[in-house]
């Protein structure tokens, strides 16, 4: 019945779309800690195309009464964390190192399209992210904290990290109560119904054509590889106190080296496990 709250017939109308990711193996490998830094790497940089597209078209729409209502930079905002952690795995000059595949592109073009056109539309898109990551975050931080190695300082975690969120369960059914207090007719209702599971395959499509790509160049027997290696913290380190990577650098390059499964596909499928993950897990607890 289309006389719901928007918030729960969101979550029915993507119930389906849902649990085609949920029953992927991509998701089931993220949560057993199967990825590997490169691949995390890669995914970061497809969400950092993602988000920057998203909040520009929010700020843009941030007091058209059709978006004003869910307009909480300060608590859901994740371009700058993204910003973060990408300078932290690429180094200084990681806008020219991280990659923007098609079907990223795809996404950052339908989110620009909707926030210029059809801005009522954009809670859907906002709603599928954002209380996505802040309702799995924490799971996933976990899991991508203990497989990766990274630091228990949190570098590299900023995008999971809602630092202006005290209380994840209040502030999410406070951004629910503004959601469904959004004026809208039926029509509308609909449209942004069918924005939401779009939303949601848009998600999908992103690792589904990184699948794709990696199938392709083992057909051709040449093994994809990421535009830029990874540059560990400690590595860095070194060099800004003017030291000569040694023996540590060494271990640390070893140490991530046999994180990694053994074929280029396989790196590849648990890598694209994020995304699916992401989505998945955080809309199943929304």
């Amino acid at each position: 019945s289309m006389s719901k709250d928007l918030s729960e017939l969101m979550k029915e109308a993507t119930k389906e779309v849902h649990e085609q990711a949920e029953n992927t193996p991509f998701m089931k490998n993220f949560q057993k800690g199967q990825v590997s830094l490169r691949e995390f790497k890669l995914v970061t940089a497809s969400l950092y195309f993602i988000y920057s597209a998203l909040e520009e078209e929010i700020e843009r729409n941030k007091d058209n009464p059709v978006y004003a209502p869910v307009y909480f930079p300060v608590e859901l905002h994740r371009k700058a964390a993204l910003e973060e952690d990408l300078k932290y795995f690429y180094g200084s000059n990681w806008r020219e190192e991280i990659p923007c595949p098609e079907a990223t592109q795809k996404y950052v073009e339908r989110l620009h399209y909707v926030g210029k056109n059809h801005p009522e539309l954009l809670v859907a898109h906002a709603y599928t992210r954002y209380l996505g990551d802040l309702s799995g975050g924490q799971v996933l931080k976990k899991i991508a904290q203990k497989a990766l190695q990274l630091p228990s300082t949190g570098e590299g975690l900023a995008f999971f990290t809602f630092d202006g969120v005290s209380n994840a369960t209040k502030f999410k059914q406070l951004y629910r109560s503004r959601m469904n207090a959004l004026e809208m007719d039926l029509a509308t209702k609909k449209r942004v119904l069918e924005e939401a599971k779009k939303a949601f395959l848009l998600n999908i499509r992103v690792f589904e054509a990184l699948q794709d790509l990696v199938s392709k160049s083992q057909e051709n027997g040449h093994p994809v590889q990421p535009k830029a290696e990874l540059r560990t913290r400690n590595i860095n380190k070194s060099y800004e106190h003017g030291a000569v990577p040694g023996k540590e650098s060494e271990k640390t390059s070893r140490r991530h080296t046999g994180m990694m499964p053994t074929t280029p596909l396989v790196r590849w499928i648990l890598a694209l496990s994020f995304l699916a993950t992401t989505v998945a897990v955080g809309l199943f607890v929304m």
